[in-house]
Parts: structure tokens; C-alpha cells; sequence
């Protein structure tokens, strides 16, 4: 699908709500997009030298509180997120031609919220937040296998806990963009802004 097969976004189609707005784009692409991993987003933190870094996260959850994802606390992204509670959402949904940017601040979900998720991941998964310590060097794939097999058989027969280290994050937006592909470059861009505690729409040049 190309842009020109799709209608210009206005003013008057865009929810005041932007996280509304947001679930109305979602479930498009998600039922009707044909991507195949419309939740995937790119998240951006800043390092401890101060560069910015990117990888793809998948969104778990987004309610009027934000968007919410998974992972090691211990990671670089969770040890850049906690020194700088700060980040970016990147969505892009290419058969749409549509993007979401979200930049917001970084808070923990609850711990009832975190144990909830955990229950519902696949045995594997659960496993593999304890045998991995996640961006640490690894000195060989054996080495990880050990401590998935080691792992395994601690917790054979029961449930697995989650690990402290292990949890989500919600980023809090206050300034989300919603962007439609059009021809010639043209493109509709308009942009939410918090402002105290309501939302402030604004078109953008393309």
C-alpha cells in the first residue's frame, strides 16, 4: 500500500486525547495493517557518555497512564533509564504509513502490575530473565545454556518467581506526534503537547 491510497489527516479527525488517539491507530494497524509486530517500537534513552541509544522494545499495555514495556532493570537500558528517567517511543507501521513519536518520563509499574505480566510469559521466558544478565559480556553461548539448564532445574515441578531485577516501565507522555505518509512528501503531522494538565494540538510542517 502506498500513501496516495490514503486520506489526509485532519484536525477534526483527531481525538483530543492523544493516547486515545493512539488506541484508535493501534488497533488499525494491529487488525487491518498488515504488519507483522505492530506493537514493535524503537525506544531511545540517553547513555552514561551522554549518547543516545535506540532498540526495539514491544509495547505490553496503554492506558490513560501511558505505555508500558518489559524488561531488565540491570540492562543498559534500565540502568540509563533509572540515572535518566527520560525517553522516546518510536512507532512505525510502514503498509499504514504512519508514525507515532512519544517522548515522555520513565516510571515503574507496580509490583502487583510486574508479577501479573510475568505469570502470563511463556515457562522459556520466565527462565530467561533469571539466566540472563542482560548487556553484560558474555564469554560463550555455553556459558548462558549452563545457567538456563541450572535454572531449570532449581524450579522444577513449581512456578517460576519473577526476579527482582526484572519489571516494567511506563512512559508518562507529554508530547506525542502522529504522522500520515502522503504523496509528494506533504505529509500530515500533528502533534500533542501537555500543557498542565490538558492537551494542546498543533499542526506541523512536514
Amino acid at each position: 500500500m502506498s500513501p496516495e491510497q490514503f486520506s489526509p489527516l485532519q484536525l477534526e479527525d483527531l481525538n483530543p486525547d492523544p493516547l486515545e488517539q493512539f488506541d484508535r491507530w493501534f488497533e488499525v494497524a494491529r487488525t487491518r495493517g498488515g504488519d507483522e509486530i505492530p506493537e514493535a517500537a524503537c525506544l531511545s534513552s540517553i547513555d552514561d557518555g551522554g549518547y543516545p541509544g535506540g532498540r526495539i522494545v514491544l509495547l505490553k499495555a496503554c492506558d490513560a497512564r501511558g505505555f508500558v514495556f518489559y524488561t531488565n532493570f540491570r540492562s543498559a537500558k534500565g540502568r540509563s533509564l533509572k540515572a535518566d528517567p527520560r525517553a522516546a517511543l518510536t512507532f512505525y507501521w510502514e503498509k499504514l504509513a504512519r508514525q507515532v513519536r512519544v517522548q515522555g518520563d520513565v516510571e515503574r509499574v507496580s509490583e502487583a502490575e510486574a508479577d501479573a505480566y510475568f505469570a502470563t510469559r511463556p515457562r522459556g521466558s520466565q527462565i530467561g530473565a533469571w539466566a540472563s544478565d542482560q548487556s553484560a559480556v558474555l564469554v560463550s553461548r555455553e556459558a548462558l545454556l549452563e545457567q538456563v539448564v541450572e535454572i531449570s532445574a532449581r524450579h522444577e515441578g513449581e512456578s517460576i518467581p519473577r526476579p527482582a531485577h526484572w519489571g516494567g516501565l511506563r512512559i508518562v507522555p507529554h508530547r506525542v506526534e502522529f504522522w500520515q505518509g502522503m504523496p509528494d512528501r506533504l505529509h500530515d503531522r500533528f502533534v500533542y503537547v501537555r500543557v498542565g494538565g490538558a492537551w494542546r494540538i498543533e499542526r506541523l510542517q512536514p
